[in-house]
């Protein structure tokens, strides 16, 4: 029988961090990723538009003056 040794608490949070980041791991489904990406791809497009709106209102009131 082998000598049972404790593991340091580095190990032990290396340990908790893998564990946690398999149980995230093996909860994304392919249609979760699929909804997360259309979900970011929105935002990422409605910022963009607020941006553009933002800079042809800047440029139009530069005009104006």
């Amino acid at each position: 029988m082998g000598t049972f040794k404790r593991k340091s608490e580095r190990e032990q949070r290396i340990d908790s961090i893998s564990d946690s980041l398999g149980e995230l791991r093996d909860g994304l489904t392919k249609s979760r990723l699929l909804k997360v990406g259309l979900i970011a791809g929105g935002l990422a497009g409605l910022t963009a538009g607020s941006a553009g709106i933002s800079s042809l209102r800047r440029r139009n009131e530069g005009h104006d003056s």
